[in-house]
C-alpha cells in the first residue's frame, strides 16, 4: 500500500505543475491506493479438495487529473490518469492525456469549493483497521478457513442433516458443498484542486464474505453474508448461515402463481435497493428523466411507515468514509422519510447541472433553488468494477451506508406473525428493470432460502428457481406493512454501497411459477 504521505505529496506536486500551465483555468487532482485481497472457498465432501483456494491480492495506485482548458470555442474539460507512477513524469503524462481528451461541456460550472464551516468533513475517529492495512498472506488464508470451519461445524452438528442421511450414512455422503469468497479491501486517497488547494486525505478498510452451501443429493442450497470494518469483528458467521439454510432447504416444494403476502429477507431487500431503487433515487436519473420517481420529490412514494436514508459519516459502519472523492464531506441524506421522497443521492456535477436546468422543477417536482437540501453532493465517488476507490475514474454517484427503517420496528417473530400465512423469500437473483427504469416494472428469480409462512411461522421450504417475482417498484414500496429492527450489512455483486438490510413485509406481491421441464421417460 502507498502511504497517505506519499499520495498527499503527489497531489501537491501535481498542483504545482498545473499552476505553471498557461492553458488551464482550473483543475482537480486525485490520487489513490486501493488493495483487494481475496480467497475463494471450494469444499466438496465427495471430491478431494483444498477447501480454501486461490488466495491472491491486487493493488491499484496512481493519479487522475480533471482540468478545464482554455479553447477558441470555449472551455474544454478533460480527464487523464497515470497508473503506478506518482513522479513528475507520471503527472506530466496524466495531464497531457487530460489535454488530449478535453471536450466542450456546456453543463460544467466548476469544481467544488471548500465547504462552509458548518458542513466540513466530520471528525471521525480512525475507522480503518491497521490489521487489514498490514495484512499478511497467512492471515488472509485463515480468514477463509474461519468461514469454512463454521460451515462444516454446522453440517457436522446438525440433527436435521443426520435425519436426511437416514442415520445409515455419514452426513458428508449427502454431497456437501461450500463455495464463495472472503474479500478484504483497504483504501487510501488524497485530493486537492485549484479551488481547494489544501490537500485532504481519507482511508478505510472492510472485509466481506459471500457463501453458498449445498446438500447435493437433496438439491438443497443455502446462502450466507457478512461484512465488517475490522478483521477482529469477522467471525465467519456467513459459513454457518449458508450451511444452516442449505439443511433447512432440503425437500423444497413448488408454489403456484398468485398474489401473496411476502416477507423479503435481507438479501432480496439489498438486491432490490442496489438494482432498482437506488438508481431511481440518483440525481443523474432525474436529470435524464429515467427515474421511477420523476417529478415526485416532496410527495408520498412509499408506505408512511417507511424511512430510507444514506449516511456516509455514520460511526463504525462498513461503508463509512470521511470524504467523498470530490473532497466534500459525507453525511446523512434523507431519501424517503415517513413515505415521502425528501432527497436524492448526488455529486457536485449533477447538483450544479440540475440547479441550472430550466426543466428542473418539472423533473424534480419542486424548485431546486428553493430546496437545495434535496441535492447536497455527499455521494460523489470514483469507483470501478474491481471494487473500491480508483484513481482512473471520474466521480459518479454511489450510496455509502444505506439504512431502511420502519416507524414500528418488528422482530422477525412479530413480522412473521403480522403476515400470518404467506411466503418468506430469502434469496433472489437476476433482478432487472423491465421497460426501462422509469416504468418501475421489474422481475427477479427466487433461488433459495425461501419458505412457506403458516400461522406466523416458517414451515415447508420452497424449491429454488421455480418461482419469479414480477412487480412494480413503486407499488412494492407502497405495499410495505412492516420492517424489522435488526438489519444485516450486505454488499451486492459488483456494488460498493453497503445495504443495512432488514426483513420487510409486503402485501399482495405477485409470484409467477416457472415452467417445469418434463422428465424424460
Amino acid at each position: 500500500m502507498i502511504t497517505l504521505a506519499t499520495l498527499k505529496s503527489a497531489v501537491r506536486r501535481a498542483l504545482r505543475q498545473i499552476a505553471r500551465a498557461k492553458d488551464i483555468q482550473e483543475a482537480e487532482v486525485y490520487a489513490s491506493s486501493t488493495g483487494h485481497l481475496l480467497c475463494r472457498l471450494n469444499y466438496t465432501s465427495a471430491i478431494p479438495c483444498n477447501g480454501v483456494e486461490e488466495p491472491k491480492s491486487s493493488e491499484a495506485f496512481g493519479l487522475g487529473i480533471r482540468a478545464v482548458f482554455s479553447g477558441t470555442d470555449g472551455p474544454r474539460i478533460g480527464f487523464g490518469s497515470e497508473a503506478r507512477d506518482l513522479s513528475p513524469a507520471g503527472i506530466k503524462r496524466a495531464l497531457e492525456k487530460a489535454r488530449q481528451n478535453a471536450l466542450p461541456d456546456h453543463e460544467f460550472m466548476s469544481f467544488p469549493t471548500p465547504p462552509q464551516a458548518q458542513s466540513r468533513p466530520p471528525k471521525l475517529a480512525a475507522s480503518h483497521d491497521r490489521a487489514i492495512m498490514g495484512l499478511k498472506d497467512g492471515t488472509l488464508v485463515e480468514a477463509g478457513w474461519k468461514v469454512l470451519r463454521e460451515a462444516l461445524k454446522t453440517f457436522e452438528s446438525s440433527e436435521p442433516l443426520a435425519k436426511l442421511a437416514g442415520y445409515k450414512e455419514k452426513p458428508a455422503d449427502l454431497g456437501l458443498i461450500v463455495g464463495g469468497d472472503v474479500s478484504l479491501f483497504r483504501q487510501r486517497i488524497a485530493i486537492g484542486s485549484t479551488r481547494m488547494p489544501k490537500v485532504q486525505t481519507d482511508e478505510s478498510t472492510y472485509i466481506t464474505s459471500s457463501v453458498t452451501s449445498m446438500v447435493e443429493r437433496k438439491a438443497a442450497k443455502g446462502s450466507g453474508y457478512a461484512a465488517a470494518t475490522h478483521l477482529a469483528k469477522f467471525k465467519g458467521e456467513a459459513g454457518a448461515d449458508a450451511a444452516r439454510n442449505a439443511i433447512l432447504g432440503a425437500g423444497g416444494q413448488r408454489l403456484p402463481s398468485g398474489a401473496y403476502h411476502v416477507v423479503l429477507g435481507p438479501q432480496p431487500v439489498a438486491d432490490l435497493m442496489t438494482n432498482l431503487i437506488l438508481p431511481s433515487l440518483s440525481a443523474d436519473a432525474f436529470y435524464s428523466c429515467k427515474s421511477a420517481f420523476l417529478g415526485e420529490v416532496g410527495r408520498p412514494v412509499a408506505a408512511a411507515l417507511l424511512t430510507i436514508y444514506d449516511h456516509g459519516a455514520a460511526k463504525g459502519f462498513v461503508g463509512t468514509k470521511r470524504l467523498t472523492c470530490e473532497g466534500l464531506p459525507t453525511g446523512r441524506t434523507n431519501l424517503i422519510q415517513a413515505g415521502v421522497l425528501q432527497g436524492l443521492l448526488s455529486n457536485h456535477y449533477e447538483t450544479q447541472r440540475l440547479l441550472k436546468d430550466p426543466r428542473a422543477r418539472e423533473k424534480l417536482g419542486l424548485s431546486p433553488q428553493e430546496h437545495q437540501d434535496v441535492l447536497i453532493p455527499r455521494n460523489g465517488f470514483r469507483l470501478s468494477h474491481s471494487g473500491g476507490r480508483q484513481f482512473d475514474a471520474p466521480p459518479s454517484i454511489a450510496a455509502t451506508n444505506l439504512f431502511i427503517e420502519g416507524s414500528e420496528p418488528h422482530s422477525r417473530e412479530s413480522l412473521l406473525a403480522s403476515v400470518g400465512n404467506g411466503v418468506y423469500i430469502g434469496r433472489i437473483w437476476y433482478t432487472y428493470a423491465m421497460n426501462g427504469l422509469r416504468a418501475g416494472d421489474f422481475t427477479c428469480t427466487v433461488v433459495g432460502d425461501s419458505f412457506l409462512i403458516q400461522d406466523g411461522r416458517l414451515t415447508a421450504p420452497l424449491r429454488g428457481n421455480t418461482i419469479r417475482i414480477t412487480g412494480n417498484i413503486r407499488s412494492l414500496l407502497r405495499q410495505v406493512t412492516g420492517v424489522t429492527k435488526q438489519a444485516q450489512p450486505i454488499i451486492g455483486w459488483a456494488a460498493d454501497e453497503v445495504i443495512y438490510a432488514p426483513e420487510i413485509a409486503v402485501r399482495g406481491l405477485q409470484l409467477t411459477a416457472i415452467a417445469q421441464f418434463m422428465e424424460s421417460v
